[in-house]
């Protein structure tokens, strides 16, 4: 029986030393606490095991069993001796890990990179970054990409003077992390090249050449000889808490792939913090997005011709502070050049003296965004396109010199084709309301009753929705009727000369 199993001393142990006795009691108690863990009481048992109990035999033997389980416990606890601290005991560190399992740490200066910027670092930097693209990979991400696991470009917080690009050396790689240190290109550095540049070297069978890459914490100085940062068809690449200077075309290209998230950074051609008097030759671009899926999140550009160029779909901004060169100096803070193919998002967003520019815009949306300084959106008709817009919520301030808030540049033709246009909700001071959506009233005793919507209603010619009320305290009813909506202005008339007070609402927003 089960329970003899464990009471009974086996007759080997009897013949056995009283040492080895001991050895082996102690097995065997061991054994059979593991055998009693197992039982938790009777619910814990099968049905069938439950009907035993009915005749008491089976009941006997499980409080016995929980009996002797107890006093294996109480001798445990009396022979452990007390703990010096309550805290918990470390867990153990693995010690057999296979290699490649864990991140690998490439450091720099241990290939010979200077960083005190007096030495051309860029033959150490680029071994270092071939030797984490040869290192351990685990598995795949995307089919074609080798998951480097997590390898680590540790620039140490140095100051690296590089002669030529950073480029990966082949594509097909991912999960690595080049972070921590500084970047400054030589005075021989290519006009046409980026400090660090994701574009491959070599083909893969991937569709894409990286994935996840993570640059982070870095700070650039293009010296004025180029680019910061190219991210050319990869896919979900970080670039994070990045300070990129002195660039002579752009801070930041992404072009192709999708996926790339710019935040926390700041972005500037020159260090300044406004009030430059060299602002009006600012030229450059801070980011250019020529790709898709790309989201640009609390990011300052202070200094750039361009702040944002998109011309790429279905791109997020969200908290970029744009005060990167004056409107009356020429320059433009977000810059969407995707004509008939918009869809961005502008949301939360600080233009600063600098407004936004939408080409035949389709599928826009700019709201809870703050406009200072005479800033404003210009809707640019390319090919008389302009469709799913809402510009709402915003707060615009400016000088009290006549400048609207939206503005339209029929130049190369006038917009044919308006639907789903929505510009209303916006705080103005010092500057013109412009919206889709007007209300106005008149009085007078007439027979006529205008109401001009012109200084108020974005397009010239475009009100397809009206609803009015006319209020009469005459002794006669009168009949009357809407007679004309063309210039934007609401005619109301009645049959007979009665004083009244007319309320109208207008809309527009969709003409083909």
């Amino acid at each position: 029986m089960f329970p003899q199993l464990l009471f009974s001393i086996p007759k080997g142990i009897k013949e056995m030393e009283p040492a080895m006795q001991r050895k082996m009691l102690t097995i065997v108690m061991g054994l059979a606490s593991l055998l009693i863990a197992h039982v938790n009481g009777e619910t814990s048992l099968p049905f069938d095991h439950q009907k035993l109990t009915s005749d008491g035999y089976y009941l006997d033997q499980m409080q016995k069993m929980q009996a002797f389980k107890h006093s294996l416990l109480t001798r445990r606890q009396l022979a452990t001796p007390p703990t010096i601290s309550s805290s918990p005991a470390p867990a153990p560190q693995a010690t057999n890990q296979p290699p490649g399992s864990r991140p690998s740490v490439y450091e720099v200066t241990t290939y010979g990179a200077d960083p005190t910027g007096k030495l051309d670092s860029t033959e150490a930097l680029l071994r270092a970054i071939t030797d984490a693209f040869n290192g351990p990979s685990e598995g795949f991400l995307m089919k074609g990409i080798k998951n480097l696991g997590g390898a680590h470009i540790n620039l140490q917080g140095g100051n690296y003077l590089i002669s030529k690009p950073l480029r990966l050396p082949a594509a097909g790689a991912g999960n690595l992390k080049i972070s921590g240190g500084t970047l400054t290109a030589s005075d021989d550095f290519p006009t046409d090249g980026y400090l660090i540049d994701l574009s491959a070297s070599s083909s893969s069978s991937s569709s894409y050449n990286y994935e996840y890459i993570t640059m982070k914490d870095l700070m650039l100085d293009c010296n004025f000889r180029g680019g910061g940062i190219s991210v050319i068809n990869s896919l979900r690449t970080s670039i994070d808490n990045c300070y990129i200077s002195h660039f002579s075309t752009e801070g930041i290209l992404v072009q192709n792939g999708h996926e790339t998230y710019i935040r926390n950074s700041f972005l500037g051609q020159h260090i300044t913090a406004g009030g430059d008097p060299g602002e009006r030759n600012f030229s450059g671009t801070a980011i250019n997005l020529m790709g898709n899926d790309n989201a640009v999140t609390d990011v300052v550009i202070f200094s750039a011709a361009i702040g944002v160029m998109v011309s790429g779909q279905a791109n997020t901004l969200s908290g970029v502070h744009c005060y990167n060169k004056a409107r009356g100096f020429g320059g433009t803070g977000i810059y969407l050049k995707l004509p008939s193919l918009t869809q961005t998002r502008i949301v939360n967003c600080y233009l600063d003296y600098t407004g936004i520019v939408a080409e035949d815009p389709m599928q826009l949306t700019i709201s809870s965004s703050f406009f200072l300084g005479d800033a404003f959106i210009l809707l640019k008709s390319i090919n008389g396109l302009a469709e799913g817009i809402n510009i709402v919520d915003n707060m615009f301030a400016g000088s009290d010199t006549g400048i609207e808030i939206v503005q339209l540049d029929q130049s190369k033709g006038p917009f044919k084709k308006i639907d789903q246009v929505v510009v209303d909700r916006n705080n103005v001071k010092g500057m013109n309301l412009k919206a889709t959506v007007a209300r106005g009233s008149v009085k007078g005793n007439g027979t006529s009753w205008t109401v001009d919507f012109s200084p108020v209603l974005l397009f010239p010619n475009l009100i397809n929705h009206v609803q009015y009320s006319l209020s009469s305290g005459g002794a006669t009813f009168p009949r009357h009727a809407l007679r004309n909506v063309s210039g934007n202005r609401v005619v109301i008339e009645s049959d007979i000369a009665v004083p009244a007070s007319v309320f109208v609402m207008v809309e527009q927003g969709s003409a083909s």
